[in-house]
């Protein structure tokens, strides 16, 4: 079932910066809960879920309205946009990909039944590729798997990335990496840590060993800068209504934050890439109470 806001809760819309750390307020409802935005790539919106579906939040005015997708069950977080910025990759609560118009109307499936619920997290950057976490049979109680699949449909390809559940496989701007957030690197269950990987499975490496539970980093298009979410140690998963923090850092130093901004939230913060296409802001979604 879609997320809803608790009395006395909002949600609120961010943009930081990363290059001043500064962040603006650009939306706050307490009728709907709104989810891990996506940028469009011509800069004017952000596309967002909320109530089992799609909403389109103008940056300029600051409109908030429905994209109406057809022929799809509810929408979870897990959507992105295509290169182009005429198509989107959509998740559902049916365990499946969908492929929809930037605009909304008739969604098409893109995944076969094949046994495994698909999460989707990336796009290379020619569009032909999906990236997305593959659970067997729906059971989160095992390890979500790193796979890419076509854009257009087809067989999925699994990549190794070692024992351990991982999430949030994002290609690099360049697609020669998949970034992404493992438990390979710890025998401490749920303690995910940053890492990428080479498409083929080849070369997995560990960004950055933290005490914190480190997940969903997200790559600048232009490759300079990186977000991420760091949950408390001894977090399991990444669960709503939590106190974490927005991190940004410059992609050859994740050790050393240029920014970072503590928030009431966790899932739905910043589940998927929120960049703009000019690479110095980026948006996030943060739950407080009154």
């Amino acid at each position: 079932m879609p997320r809803t806001l608790q009395p006395g809760q909002r949600c609120e819309v961010w943009v930081g910066s990363a290059l001043t750390g500064s962040r603006e307020l650009i939306c706050s409802t307490d009728s709907l809960l709104l989810e891990a935005p996506n940028w469009t790539p011509d800069g004017s919106a952000l596309i967002l879920n909320g109530a089992g579906t799609l909403w389109r939040l103008q940056l300029v005015g600051r409109s908030l309205a429905a994209i109406r997708v057809t022929g799809v069950p509810a929408l979870n977080n897990d959507h992105v946009i295509a290169p182009g910025g005429d198509r989107l990759y959509l998740s559902a609560e049916d365990g499946h990909l969908y492929r929809a118009g930037i605009d909304g109307g008739d969604a098409e499936r893109v995944t076969a039944a094949d046994g495994f619920a698909h999460y989707l997290h990336g796009i290379s950057p020619d569009g032909g590729r999906l990236a997305a976490v593959a659970i067997e049979a729906g059971d989160f109680s095992r390890p979500g798997r790193l796979v890419t699949m076509p854009a257009d449909g087809g067989p999925f390809t699994a990549v190794d990335t070692g024992p351990g559940h991982c999430d949030g496989p994002e290609y690099s701007p360049d697609g020669a990496w998949i970034y992404l957030n493992t438990e390979a690197f710890t025998d401490r269950p749920g303690h995910a840590q940053l890492a990428r990987v080479r498409p083929d499975g080849s070369r997995l490496e560990c960004l950055l060993r933290s005490a914190s539970v480190d997940w969903f980093p997200h790559l600048s298009p232009d490759g300079r800068f990186a977000s991420y979410l760091r949950f408390p140690a001894g977090t399991l998963g990444h669960p709503e209504n939590l106190d974490v923090e927005v991190v940004v850092v410059a992609l050859e130093d994740w050790t050393t934050p240029l920014y970072s901004w503590a928030v009431f939230g966790g899932q739905g913060t910043l589940n998927v890439n929120s960049w703009a296409p000019g690479s110095d802001h980026f948006a996030f979604v943060t739950y407080p109470f009154d």
